[in-house]
């Protein structure tokens, strides 16, 4: 083969860098590929053109260069070859410095015409979201049916997506369901979460605890994080089935180790309860740690009350206070309780009636009742300037709350 490349026939030349990059029957090499393929490439041989763009394009050998990768693609695209097509599509459709939606569209298309599932849901999508063209449903189903009937499984859980969403369009349930029964069949972990999800809550199907378990799990074993967090929802929760905290808490743990902030945060309560793992406060102080990093209000006020109280942590006000004010800006009314506190006695800041008033009155306005009796202490030890002040604040709060309006 090694002589008949040299000679320059074409295929040889391909053959021989291939068989570099798979390493049989030599060692493997990727970089002693690279100038067989660009000795067959340079006579028009297709799939060492595409192979090349291949490798361009994930530095697989060779310095990474997309600019290189869009030529080659692009010799192989203009000689018909659909996997070069659509990858052009992709460059265009998702590099920040290439990026050119009619580019990608018109690639799409021509991949699609030979039957690319890929490039058909990609139009699909195309005219779901749209990306340099109007929003159009009907032509993304009439796309996503293309790729759909022919067995994809992304294109048949978009199609389940639409139909069950019920956002756009009317929710039809029996055609969702039917959908992403294909794609979760073939093991497309988004429609088995999809699927177990409608079966949780009763949509479109009567409501079937181990059928959703059937399905998250199948999901959350490939990784799927909503599954996982569900899956450790249900078990937590016992709905359906037996508690399982030991259950809960791994499918937690699984979940939040993929930077789930809810996840974080419920791991970090399971830590600070024991259940289903020692109990550790260092351990949960780090998974709230982690979650309130990620704006979880939950596990932000979790952090304010430890840094308060002194507990697994030396005691500091200023970061209780930090913590209390970013989950009362999410509008935890706890949090809001607390920080109008802070400010009333001097915690962590110094005294500051004003802004004491304007928490206190968020948190009773959102719940909670003993905000109110603090309230009318506060307000008995304002000035007439401060009272004003105060009211004017609590105006701009409440534009800025839709949910106060």
């Amino acid at each position: 083969m090694k002589r008949a490349a040299e000679d320059g026939d074409a295929d040889a030349q391909y053959n021989l860098g291939l068989q570099y990059i798979q390493g049989k029957p030599s060692e493997q090499d990727a970089r002693q590929a690279i100038p067989w393929f660009h000795r067959a490439a340079d006579q028009g041989h297709v799939m060492a053109q595409f192979n090349l763009g291949l490798m361009y394009a994930t530095g697989q050998g060779v310095q990474q260069d997309t600019e290189q990768a869009i030529n080659w693609y692009r010799r192989a695209a203009e000689q018909g070859y659909a996997r070069a097509q659509f990858n052009l599509g992709l460059i265009y459709s998702s590099s920040i410095k290439h990026q050119n939606h009619m580019q990608a569209l018109a690639w799409y298309s021509k991949a699609a015409e030979q039957s690319h599932t890929g490039a058909q849901n990609n139009i699909g999508l195309i005219y779901i979201t749209g990306q340099g063209l109007p929003r159009d449903y009907r032509k993304a189903i009439t796309w996503f049916e293309k790729a759909a009937t022919l067995g994809d499984a992304a294109a048949q859980n978009n199609l389940g997506m639409i139909y069950g969403n019920g956002k756009d369009m009317p929710a039809d349930y029996p055609r969702a369901i039917s959908w992403y029964s294909k794609a979760a069949e073939q093991g497309y972990a988004s429609a088995q979460f999809n699927l177990g999800l409608l079966y949780d809550t009763g949509q479109g199907v009567p409501r079937d605890h181990k059928q959703a378990i059937l399905w998250y799990l199948k999901a959350a074993e490939q990784g799927h994080v909503k599954a996982q967090f569900n899956l450790a929802l249900i078990h937590e929760t016992g709905e359906g089935i037996q508690h399982d905290f030991k259950q809960a808490a791994n499918w937690y743990r699984k979940a939040a180790e993929q930077g789930h902030p809810a996840a974080c945060y419920k791991l970090g309560l399971m830590y600070d309860q024991g259940l289903g793992v020692m109990e550790n406060g260092r351990s949960a102080m780090d998974w709230y740690l982690k979650s309130a990093a990620s704006g979880h209000a939950g596990a932000q006020f979790k952090l304010a009350l430890r840094y308060d109280n002194g507990q697994d942590v030396e005691q500091n006000y200023k970061q209780a206070l930090a913590w209390y004010r970013k989950a009362a800006e999410q509008e935890n009314a706890r949090a809001q309780f607390n920080l109008g506190l802070m400010y009333a006695y001097g915690h962590g800041t110094s005294v500051d009636l004003v802004q004491a008033h304007n928490w206190l009155s968020l948190a009773a306005i959102n719940g909670m009742q003993k905000a109110n009796r603090h309230k009318h202490i506060v307000e008995f030890k304002m000035t007439p300037e401060q009272q004003e002040q105060s009211q004017h604040t609590s105006i701009e709060s409440l534009e800025k709350n839709s949910r106060l309006i």
